[in-house]
């Protein structure tokens, strides 16, 4: 290992990203068993699945329509023609030693992603191709420390992945970005899953495995102009988890390189803990594989009117949505890219609907928010708080029920599962003081205890006034409207302000 950016003076990275994508179709890929995640091991099997003996597959035509619309989203070409392959190797969760895949004749091929970087720079990365396959099963080994095959006790396998629609998005080589190479990497998968899920063809849930990415990574000598030995870190599982995997990757084969060594053209695995990477198996190669076409299915000829009714019938893609959302909401290309990075725009929408204003809604969630998803350590998504309550909770405030203090608590409460905002209020207390009269003795007692600064504020010092609010604030807990105080000392005091 060397430091990154000493790697990167020496060298050029030079990556390829293969992203996978479970489609949400409601069957199978290439049978009728239900597509349908978390339910009881090898409850969703059929004869086609378990590759029993002559079980014939059919293609699944709504996995067709799918896999076109991401071709056409990417700008991909949709070919005339494509077929199935089948690709050999041997893993005990696929029963059939091969996975039915499509190989020199992919459904979409030669697209682009423009990726926002977060700095305001946009990034082309080139798509070489997306083709449909079938997922694999699972399999879970038990008794060992690291929870793979080696050191377990026993295996488990479940088939009920055994032939999930996937779609293979898969890059030319990404060159020429330097340091940013990691940041690409994250963007890009970050941008695909933004529009696969503005497409509706899958959940995109990575923590379920619904998207993976495989980040193949190596090294090019700065001028040198050959590509060096790749590595294959496999399935990925989350954005942040996409950025250290490049980023390492650089860093231990600059190490290598540097110290004389080779590179193994292999898989490596990725640990979450420590953002580190290990040696897995030997890559094979297309001729380890031993395509040939899939004798039991026929070709797909999507038919060319119909592609262009998909392209015509295209939702309106994210970048395009933000574009238009920052217009509408008046927000600087800072707050903006604020906000995306932070993944609130899709929570910002909901509570603008909601009633909520757009600086409201953003300021709750690019800032207080972010700041309590941060201490939990989870995305704000994933806070325990919806769109609804925060627009609730923002009109409370401009109706001046709270104060931004007492606002902050109600957040709290909702977060720590007391309930709707109303009852939090109730619970805690927390309405906003109205009553004048409450407020006049506060206000009087106040200046009394500081005879010294209302003598200021009478002589015009007016901001001295602060003193005073604070300490009616303080008396009241906290409870008191600001902005009434102020009006209060000033009245009492004869003085205008």
């Amino acid at each position: 290992m060397i430091d990154f950016d000493e790697a990167l003076e020496l060298f050029d990275p030079v990556m390829g990203l293969e992203v996978h994508v479970e489609l949400g179709t409601a069957t199978k890929m290439f049978c009728g068993c239900p597509n349908a995640f978390g339910s009881a091991p090898n409850t969703q099997v059929c004869p086609v699945c378990l590759a029993l003996p002559g079980a014939m597959p059919t293609v699944n035509a709504q996995a067709v329509e799918f896999a076109t619309l991401i071709g056409l989203a990417l700008n991909c070409e949709i070919a005339q023609l494509c077929r199935f392959s089948r690709k050999n190797y041997f893993y005990p969760d696929m029963p059939k030693n091969f996975q039915t895949s499509q190989y020199d004749e992919p459904i979409a091929s030669n697209g682009h992603l423009d990726v926002d970087l977060g700095d305001g720079e946009i990034f082309r990365v080139e798509i070489e191709r997306a083709h449909m396959e079938e997922d694999t099963g699972k399999s879970t080994h038990v008794g060992g420390l690291t929870g793979r095959i080696h050191g377990a006790e026993y295996s488990l396998l479940d088939y009920n992945r055994a032939g999930v629609p996937l779609v293979e998005i898969v890059t030319k080589p990404i060159v020429g970005t330097g340091k940013s190479a990691p940041v690409v990497a994250r963007a890009y998968v970050a941008a695909l899953r933004d529009l696969l899920l503005t497409l509706g063809v899958s959940d995109v849930r990575m923590d379920q495995g619904s998207l993976r990415c495989d980040v193949n990574l190596s090294l090019m000598r700065k001028d040198a102009g050959e590509f060096g030995t790749r590595t294959e870190t496999k399935n990925v599982n989350s954005l942040r988890s996409v950025e250290r995997a490049a980023r390492h990757e650089i860093s231990r084969q600059a190490g290598i390189l540097e110290a004389g060594g080779t590179i193994v053209l292999e898989t490596r695995h990725f640990d979450e803990t420590t953002g580190t990477t290990s040696s897995g198996r030997p890559k094979e190669t297309a001729e380890d594989y031993r395509y040939f076409p899939e004798p039991d299915l026929v070709p797909v000829v999507p038919d060319r009117e119909w592609v262009e009714k998909l392209r015509a019938g295209l939702p309106e893609l994210p970048w395009l949505r933000r574009a238009r959302l920052q217009r509408d909401w008046g927000f600087t290309d800072l707050e903006m890219r604020d906000l995306v990075a932070a993944d609130g725009v899709v929570l910002v929408e909901k509570t603008v609907a909601a009633g909520a204003t757009p600086a409201e809604a953003r300021s709750w969630w690019n800032a207080y928010l972010g700041q309590r998803a941060n201490e939990r350590g989870v995305t704000l998504t994933e806070l325990p708080i919806t769109p609804e309550q925060v627009a609730a909770v923002s009109a409370l405030v401009r109706d001046g029920a709270l104060n931004a203090k007492l606002a902050r608590q109600v957040i709290d409460g909702v977060l720590a599962g007391e309930g709707e905002p109303q009852d939090v209020i109730a619970a805690r207390g927390l309405a906003v003081v109205s009553d004048d009269a409450a407020l006049q003795t506060a206000v009087d007692e106040a200046l009394a205890a500081q005879p010294a600064i209302a003598e200021k504020i009478r002589s015009g010092k007016l901001q001295a006034v602060g003193a005073v609010v604070g300490a009616v604030m303080k008396a009241t807990r906290g409870q008191a409207d600001a902005g009434r105080v102020r009006e209060l000392v000033l009245t009492t005091l004869g003085v205008e302000g």
